[in-house]
């Protein structure tokens, strides 16, 4: 029998919600535990952890992370260096780690064990992990407790993240819970993932029918979709935008060349943001990570090769 629970730090943020989850899994048998994304790099969470360790007569074994952004992946080296776990993480992380994890592995803490899944999407080197005896999921950032995860270029990609979530409704059909990296517990799992999945294919004929309509910039898609979604919140938009347009163009559906002139003001407040000036210095550096948005973007001119039909 394994025993969840769940530490929540105290980062919360627009792209964290109420801030990251941290699981503790605790095999009944042994006593041993496993550490799933200690989250930031806050002694207080960390003490929180050790603490509710301590409460259930537990010592933590393994730690594994499911990708490597700043709000779950940093705590992983104070809370080793603590308990002196192993700590797993997927081979092209690029946080200090033990142990290379590769699809389909298995991460043992006593008599019980957790299944790794390639989840490419949000990031290249993110792991879903498959509890089998609760038939649990732990998403990371692949799902979340609510809403929806942004998909930005040039860590993350959108065929790759829809084939994740594919995969997820193929092989998990059956799965009883997720464990979302933020958000509460879905205990839907199936009509979370369908949802998802039908979400994506709603913003890219979205997305299709912006550039049909007359829209031929990123600035301007954006504005046609998300025009009931409040400003500040458009960068976020126009890096999910631009996770779409390199799909289709990849595809051959779309093409697209430099403007060759600046951005206006207005185009420059949704390509390149200041987001210390939005979300504070505290949280910039995890919106840049998880949007990629520190990486300039160029003004382009986009053009469906094929109209919509």
């Amino acid at each position: 029998m394994i025993t969840t629970l769940t530490v929540r730090a105290d980062n919360p943020s627009a792209l964290t919600l109420d801030g990251t989850n941290t699981y503790l899994l605790i095999d009944a048998d042994t006593r041993e535990a496993l550490c799933i994304d200690p989250g930031p790099d806050l002694d207080a969470h960390i003490s929180h952890i050790e603490d509710l360790c301590a409460e259930h007569s537990a010592h933590i074994a393994a730690i594994a992370i499911t990708h490597g952004h700043p709000d779950h992946a940093p705590g992983a080296l104070l809370l080793q260096h603590r308990s002196s776990a192993r700590l797993y993480a997927h081979g092209t992380c690029a946080v200090p780690h033990n142990v290379d994890v590769s699809d389909g592995d298995c991460i043992a803490f006593g008599s019980a064990h957790v299944i790794a899944v390639d989840a490419p999407g949000h990031t290249f080197d993110h792991l879903v992990f498959y509890e089998p005896q609760g038939r649990a999921l732990f998403t990371g950032d692949v799902i979340l407790g609510h809403g929806y995860v942004v998909i930005a270029p040039p860590g993350g990609a959108m065929r790759p993240y829809q084939n994740t979530l594919a995969r997820l409704a193929t092989e998990f059909p059956d799965a009883l819970r997720i464990y979302p990296g933020h958000g509460e517990v879905i205990t839907a799992p199936a009509e979370r993932i369908a949802d998802y999945r039908a979400h994506r294919e709603q913003r890219e004929r979205e997305t299709i029918d912006a550039l049909a309509n007359g829209a031929t910039t990123i600035p301007e898609i954006v504005a046609k979709i998300y025009a009931q979604t409040p400003q500040h919140l458009w960068p976020a938009a126009a890096r999910q935008v631009l996770a779409y347009l390199l799909a289709l163009e990849e595809e051959s559906r779309i093409t697209s060349q430099p403007l060759h002139r600046q951005p206006t003001p207005a185009e420059t407040a949704i390509l390149a943001p200041n987001w210390a000036r939005i979300v504070g210095s505290r949280d910039a550096a995890v919106v840049e990570a998880e949007l990629g948005s520190n990486n300039t973007q160029e003004l382009r001119d986009y053009h469906l090769i094929f109209p919509p039909g």
